[in-house]
């Protein structure tokens, strides 16, 4: 995997259900490494911390490979990277082979594989339609959030070193999946609540599936 570009935001305040929102999901290309941060990716607007940033959200990672997917179903925007709100566009992310809890060395940051992307209605507004919601749920290919356990600088080019594989885990498409599946997997189930790359709220949500 390598990064193809680095992204951030600033506040950009749109209209939703009659109000002004602030959101920070209208990421373009960076010219210089990015900092990542525990938290957060420096310099990269955070507008509602309930569900975005924070330890087990610091970075967003997407996949170069499924934006011909969105570029075909939304032909009528000026598309770059970015455009999908993720801090990193990686080329060679494969939501099938990733696993929660997978630790990688990039650039001079240590990352680890967390939680997939679930869709929200300011990414509906960003796109003119909430019915990519249910695209994007249906599509199965999420990109990933990531924590930070080592701050540092990357950059484009920067390639992800794989330096400790998750054991017993699922990947990040079986997690997605799992997620929104009204039937879900008992084993898959098994291995996410007992996953602690996950965050305890996740998990415990999880846990009442459990039959």
């Amino acid at each position: 995997m390598q990064i193809i570009s680095t992204n951030i935001a600033k506040p950009k305040t749109i209209m939703f259900d009659g109000k002004q929102v602030t959101t920070g999901i209208y990421k373009t290309p960076t010219n210089a490494p990015i900092y990542l941060e525990k938290e957060q990716v420096r310099g990269d607007e955070i507008s509602n911390r309930k569900v975005h940033g924070g330890g087990f959200k610091a970075c967003y990672l997407f996949s170069a490979e499924h934006y011909p997917y969105w570029e075909n179903l939304y032909p009528g925007f000026d598309w770059h990277w970015g455009m999908l709100g993720e801090n990193l566009t990686v080329k060679g992310l494969d939501e099938t082979k990733i696993y929660i809890g997978d630790i990688y060395k990039i650039g001079s940051a240590v990352i680890q594989i967390t939680q997939p992307r679930e869709p929200c209605s300011t990414f509906g507004v960003k796109m003119g339609s909430q019915a990519i919601l249910k695209q994007f749920i249906q599509h199965g290919y999420p990109g990933t959030y990531t924590r930070v356990l080592e701050e540092g600088y990357v950059k484009v080019k920067d390639t992800f070193e794989l330096i400790e594989k998750a054991k017993n885990s699922l990947t990040t498409a079986q997690m997605f999946k799992l997620l929104f599946d009204k039937e879900k997997s008992q084993d898959l189930l098994a291995l996410a609540i007992n996953n602690d790359a996950l965050p305890q709220r996740k998990r415990d949500k999880l846990r009442a599936y459990i039959s």
